[in-house]
């Protein structure tokens, strides 16, 4: 069902690639979960453009996606996050758990992290990974009290969910695990995979392996292709326009 909806997507229907992705999720497919994400996610260049258009227009700002109106108030936005939060939706419970640790709260990040993750959020299996790896906690009388002990066999868990999900950033450090483990051809195949995500990273890493001996001159050589065509998919007006707008307002 995933495959058909694939195909369907590419064909710009949105409409079956939705149904078909919702039934394989339904029967407990990641990937699936995990494309029925990133329909819910609207990238900075569409998000641009509508306001823009938006604003020539005169026409009150309305959320992208639905086309209904947006909050007005932060409270709005959160009790419209939590809404999506109780219809088990992924990414709210994933956009929540990641505003929740940017405020030091860990252990109600973790608990948002670890639903998002049983329903196959590939963003929420790579944040997991990162707190088994480094072990988060929070200064409680001039101690560290753990939240999340370091557990390098669940940090490579979650890893491996995220990187099947499509996680660039998860199958490259897959890549340095097994490096880390003397696994250098397993390192390699790995890094091949996010080089072909448009990673950055990975490419650096093949190129280092290649002056090495471990990468020859033909894997290196398709590996930057890909990289290539990669970045080059993430590219539009909208997206450039975008990107110049946010650096003008960071000025």
């Amino acid at each position: 069902m995933r495959r058909e909806g694939v195909k369907r997507y590419a064909k710009a229907d949105y409409s079956s690639a939705f149904e078909y992705f919702t039934r394989a999720a339904e029967l407990g497919d990641a990937e699936a979960h995990y494309q029925l994400s990133l329909i819910k996610v609207i990238c900075d260049g569409c998000f641009h453009a509508n306001y823009m258009r938006e604003f020539e227009e005169r026409l009150e700002n309305r959320c992208p996606f639905c086309r209904k109106d947006l909050p007005k108030t932060y409270e709005e936005c959160d009790k419209q996050k939590m809404k999506r939060v109780e219809a088990n939706d992924p990414v709210a419970m994933y956009e929540v758990g990641f505003n929740l640790f940017k405020k030091g709260n860990y252990s109600s990040a973790f608990g948002y992290w670890m639903k998002a993750a049983e329903l196959g959020d590939a963003a929420a299996h790579y944040r997991l990974s990162c707190m088994y790896h480094n072990g988060d906690g929070v200064e409680k009388d001039g101690e560290k009290e753990m939240i999340v002990e370091k557990d390098c066999e669940k940090e490579v868990h979650h890893l491996e969910e995220a990187a099947i999900g499509g996680h660039p950033r998860a199958r490259h450090n897959l890549g340095f695990h097994e490096y880390d483990n003397g696994n250098i051809e397993r390192a390699v195949k790995h890094w091949i995979i996010a080089a072909a995500q448009g990673h950055d990273g990975s490419i650096k890493a093949l190129m280092y392996e290649f002056r090495r001996g471990f990468v020859s001159k033909d894997d290196l050589a398709a590996a930057l292709r890909a990289h290539q065509a990669a970045v080059d998919a993430t590219k539009s007006p909208q997206r450039e326009a975008a990107e110049a707008a946010q650096k003008k307002y960071r000025k």
